[in-house]
């Protein structure tokens, strides 16, 4: 169908694409397209050259998927660290996307980083992680082993924009409120009652994917109703 949409998922810090697998398991089951992305470094066995994967890097990666596979009518998701990815994406090819989703996520602006746009915990996070090798952070504390070291370049470098993500008017954040010490509760203040926003809300902590699946799919899934 020529109108007929792809959710692309691009997953946080530290995560695969199997992050969003029961997300992707239930659009499935709703005869919904979607694909989730592991971003270059944070594969199972990444490479050496590795060290040197910075934010362009995953922007690129994410643009090369979505041209090479001819995708078009996007709902683009971007959970947490994804946010900057996911802008950086339709800020290059706004022609083939056609929403924005920002899963607890953060949503900059030119010359934002997740280093400026994150709260001071996390900032210490991202130094204490890096002390080991300088050139990833380490894994938080956690009970998932499937999750990588994530390459800090992608942490630190400021997002360069010229504005052509501002052509996707369909834009969505999805605030996950029932997790203490969240750097987003600013960014939801400032968007709740934006008109240029549509802001949802699921009381769970920030994995949504894994707490609160079906409740995340019900607005995917409300939201391609809404931008069609």
């Amino acid at each position: 169908m020529k109108n007929e949409k792809t959710y692309v998922f691009v997953p946080g810090g530290w995560h695969g694409g199997w992050a969003y697998d029961p997300i992707t398991d239930r659009l499935g089951q709703l005869g919904k397209k979607s694909i989730s992305l592991t971003l270059p470094g944070l594969e199972a066995h990444p490479c050496i050259q590795d060290k040197i994967i910075n934010l362009d890097t995953h922007i690129q990666f994410v643009i090369d998927i979505l041209v090479e596979g001819n995708f078009a009518n996007v709902i683009l998701c971007g959970h947490s660290y994804a946010g900057l990815v996911i802008t950086g994406v339709a800020d290059k090819i706004p022609e083939r996307i056609n929403a924005l989703v920002y899963i607890d996520a953060y949503i900059p602006k030119d010359g934002d980083s997740c280093w400026s746009l994150t709260s001071d915990v996390y900032r210490d996070r991202f130094v204490t992680g890096a002390s080991n090798d300088g050139f990833t952070v380490a894994v938080p504390p956690g009970a998932d082993d499937r999750r990588r070291p994530h390459p800090l370049a992608t942490f630190m470098q400021s997002l360069h924009l010229n504005g052509n993500y501002e052509q996707v008017l369909n834009r969505t954040f999805i605030y996950l409120s029932g997790w203490e010490g969240s750097p987003f509760v600013k960014q939801y203040e400032n968007l709740k009652d934006s008109q240029d926003w549509n802001i949802e809300t699921i009381h769970c902590g920030h994995n949504v994917m894994r707490e609160c699946p079906d409740k995340l799919v019900d607005i995917l899934y409300r939201l391609e109703d809404k931008y069609s």
